[in-house]
Order: C-alpha cells, then structure tokens, then sequence
C-alpha cells in the first residue's frame, strides 16, 4: 500500500550544482539535504522544505522537464510569487483549476515548477 510521496527528482546537466543551490536554496528558499555519500558521487543536489523533498540528478543528455513537473503547496501563494519574482525568477499565473491560485515558473535549466494554494469557495 502505498502511504505516501517521498520525493520528487527533476534532472539538470552534469556540474550545475552551484546554480542549482543559488535556485533551490536561495529563490525558493529550501534547505538542501546532504545525499549519502555513495549517491553524491553521481552529482546533483537534495532539498526540502518540511516533508517535501525535490532531488535534482544530472543527466549527461540532459533535456528539461517542460510538461511533467512537481506541483507544490506554499500559503502566502502572493508573497511567495513577490519572492520569486524579486530574486529573477519569472512568475506566469494560471487561474484554470478550480479552488486554486497557482503559478508556475522555471528554474535555470528549464524545468517547470508549479507552486498552488487552495482558496476558500465564496
């Protein structure tokens, strides 16, 4: 039975570490989790924020996730979206699912992220 969603994995190119923490860590404001060693060998970085986990491996042929992406829950969906926006990151509003505010953006590799927070039915 499965209970629950541990993490999520996108793909960057090979030694996009650093941009990868500025992004992760510094825009969307995660903690990155150090992997096992035997794992970071391979490259790539881990973050989360409470129980969300989002891995980041490289890929030598790497193509980025346009369609396919991790849909992630914030509160505060309009300070959150100021924050991004403020750090560089472009913020593309969708008002298509009912019950939701939600957006998405990139991040520098190209990989779309989609940010939602339910609202109240008037």
């Amino acid at each position: 039975m499965i209970t629950a969603l541990d993490h999520v994995q996108l793909a960057a190119p090979p030694g996009s570490e650093e941009i990868l923490r500025a992004f992760y860590a510094g825009v969307l404001g995660m903690s990155e989790v150090p992997k096992p060693p035997v794992l970071a060998a391979r490259g790539g970085c881990w973050f989360a924020a409470g129980p969300v986990q989002l891995h980041i491996g490289v890929e030598e042929d790497f193509r980025p996730a346009r369609k396919a992406h991790p849909g992630l829950r914030v509160s505060g969906i309009e300070a959150y979206a100021d924050r991004l926006e403020s750090r560089g990151a472009a913020v593309v509003w969708n008002g298509d699912l009912p019950g939701h505010r939600r957006f998405c953006t990139d991040d520098p590799f190209g990989n779309r992220l989609e940010f939602l927070e339910s609202v109240d039915p008037a």
